[in-house]
Order: C-alpha cells, then structure tokens, then sequence
C-alpha cells in the first residue's frame, strides 16, 4: 500500500513536471475513483455491516426501554402500596405485624403485580395507577390498581379480620382480579394477631 501511494505521487510531480504545470494534481482524482471501483463487493459488505450495527443497536435499545419501563411501574406500585398499607394498619397495628408482612405478604403482592404488568403493553401500563387511601375501621380494602382513563379497577388489594373458633384472630391478605368481576380470591397469606380482638383499621397509638 505504501509502495503504491509513493508510486502516485512521484507520477503526478513527474507529469506536472514534464508538462510545466499545465497538468495539476487535481486532475489525477481520477486516479482515487479507480481504485476505489476495483473494491465494491468491500465497500458493499461494509456499508451493510454498519446498517446491520446500527440496526441491532436500536433493536436493544428499545428491549432495554420496554424491560426498564415495566420494571419501574412494578417498584412503583408496589412502593406505593406498601405505603397504603402501613397507613391502613396505623399506630396500634403496624408495629407488631410490619416485619412479617414485609417478610412474607409484600413479595407475593409484588409477584402478583409483576404477573399482571407482563399481561399488558407499556403503552397500557402507563395508563393505570394505584389509588391513595386505604379502607379504615372494619373495611377491606388496602389498594386498588386502576385504569387512569375509564376508572375502572384492574386489582383489588384486600385485607380481612378473621376468628376461626379456638384459634384467635387472623389477617387474611388476599387480591381480586378484574378476570372474573373480582368474584375469587387470590390468597397472599395470613398474619397472626392475637386472641383479642384488633384494633380498628387505621387506629393511630402505640398499644400498651
């Protein structure tokens, strides 16, 4: 290659030479554009190469941004939720079942949630959303997933007070789905209390 670039330009100062300036180097392009026509197979190949590149290249991109958006709606939801919980226990019930719920009922919610978002397109999940207050007193309701457009719930996060005979009282967790018009529960687990009865939900206060 080296030989070949020396040869060409002691060819182009040979000719000027000869021909008193009247022949300049730009007039020797022709010489670049030749060798560039003994090798279209090569510039070919490369100019696909760097379209096949380029094209993988935003075929990740793309995976990345579908896989990173839906990761993100899950630790939203289930952030929030979370939230919506402890508020929902208050003061008196918080601090004796929080380890345990957090341990044991938290991941089999978030599983559930991470089950329903890979049912859904990101264009869909961007339109639901998680509603902010939980069910006080006796209620059931935890949280609620829902379409932001049309209101209507796509989950329903419950808990229920329990007392099977000889065996104390019980919070159920437990979910409903929009599948078969919330009618079945779909069991997260059950947390122990105690033989008297709990406060109500939401009750603020440290027990004694």
């Amino acid at each position: 290659m080296k030989g070949a670039k020396w040869f060409k330009k002691s060819l182009i100062v040979l000719v000027s030479a000869l021909t008193f300036g009247l022949v300049t180097p730009a007039d020797f392009n022709w010489l670049g554009e030749a060798d560039s026509a003994k090798h279209p197979e090569k510039d070919l190949q490369e100019a696909n190469s760097a379209r096949y590149g380029a094209s993988v290249q935003n075929v990740n991109k793309n995976i990345e941004e579908e896989l990173f958006s839906q990761n993100d709606f899950i630790q939203n939801i289930v952030s929030k939720g979370e939230e919506n919980a402890y508020c929902k226990f208050g003061g008196k019930i918080k601090p004796k079942i929080q380890a345990e719920f957090k341990a044991v009922i938290l991941p089999k919610m978030e599983a559930a949630i991470a089950k329903m978002a890979s049912s859904h397109q990101e264009e869909e999940l961007r339109q639901l959303a998680i509603t902010e207050n939980p069910a006080s007193g006796r209620g059931e309701k935890i949280f609620h997933i829902y379409n932001e457009n049309n209101g209507e719930d796509i989950m329903r996060f419950h808990v229920r007070q329990e007392n099977p005979p000889q065996e104390g009282y019980w919070f159920n967790f437990h979910y409903h789905t929009y599948h078969d018009q919330f009618a079945a529960h779909h069991d997260l687990g059950r947390i122990y209390w105690d033989k008297n009865t709990p406060p109500k939900w939401s009750s603020q206060g440290m027990l004694s």
